[in-house]
């Protein structure tokens, strides 16, 4: 008898359990989700040849990059800048530039537009490139474009625990690790923790990461070789909040691809509060990739 009833205990314990959770894992993200943000790609040079574009120096071919915004935040007009490297564009006629921007608003995906949108940054918009230069035999160089843009994170922590009595048992917790939804971008994420620093002072640790697997550096700043770094800002009740990371309050450097911000309240909790609320924070940064392509440029047997 006595097993029994120990059995429906756990079992209803279990339970209990089982449904907190599905309570958590039942909430909608309101992002599509994604470690993706600007995808750039070079355009076909001509037809290609034992897996190299190839090209006779006497033909013209076109320099064209394909931007693709697959993650969750617009591109405005000017927002990302493209620097062909590897070649002396001086050598070549019909590139009009070695640094371009987009020109038009590149927008983000969506329940509504799930491939996002894309645009063609053309190099040679007046007339295809053609190599200047006496070729002998063949010329095969190494296209380089560096991409870089403005971008955020969003990120949104929907149960956060305001509890000024850490023993209360009641409602939500207030130690533990938080669910989290983040927007999809190459910055992310990882997790959410919360914990109490006295009574009536929660504490938010959350982890990010660069996992796009390019350069971050702060908005409308030049990349340091030293380090990446982002800079973050609370959305909800900003004035009540303070958030740093590593000393610094709303920036944060980046060791071997992450960081923690740490965001905890200025001021304790009136007695008897206890409720859960979402938070919100955004992460902002540039970001960089560089993107390849080999081409061949054969001489001509005319």
């Amino acid at each position: 008898m006595k097993r029994v009833m120990l059995f429906s205990v756990l079992l209803v314990v279990f339970l209990a359990a089982c449904e907190q959770n599905d309570e958590v894992s039942n909430v909608d993200s309101v992002f599509e989700g994604g470690s993706q943000g600007v995808v750039a790609e070079f355009e076909p040079f001509g037809v290609e040849e034992s897996g190299v574009f190839t090209i006779f120096d006497t033909e013209n071919f076109p320099i064209e990059i394909v931007l693709r915004n697959l993650g969750e935040e617009d591109i405005l007009p000017g927002n990302v800048n493209i620097t062909l490297k590897g070649i002396n564009t001086n050598d070549f006629t019909g590139i009009v530039s070695r640094e371009l921007t987009n020109d038009e608003t590149i927008e983000k995906i969506s329940e509504f537009n799930p491939q996002g949108d894309e645009e063609i940054i053309d190099f040679t918009p007046v007339e295809d490139a053609r190599y200047k230069l006496n070729v002998t035999g063949f010329f095969q160089p190494d296209i380089f474009a560096l991409v870089d843009f403005n971008y955020k994170t969003h990120v949104v922590i929907p149960n956060v625990c305001y509890k000024e009595d850490p023993t209360d048992e009641s409602i939500c917790d207030v130690q533990g690790n938080k669910a989290v939804f983040v927007s999809s971008a190459p910055v992310t994420v990882t997790s959410v923790t919360e914990d109490i620093a006295g009574r009536g002072i929660i504490v938010l640790s959350i982890i990010v990461s660069n996992v796009g697997g390019g350069r971050v550096t702060l908005p409308d700043t030049d990349f340091d070789t030293r380090f990446d770094q982002i800079a973050f800002t609370m959305e909800t009740d900003s004035a009540d909040w303070e958030c740093r990371s590593g000393g610094r309050e709303n920036q944060a450097r980046l060791v071997n691809g992450q960081a923690t911000i740490t965001c905890r309240l200025r001021e304790p909790l009136e007695e008897e509060t206890l409720f859960t609320k979402q938070v919100e924070l955004t992460l902002k940064y540039k970001y960089q990739d560089i993107i390849q392509q080999t081409i061949r440029i054969r001489e001509s047997l005319e």
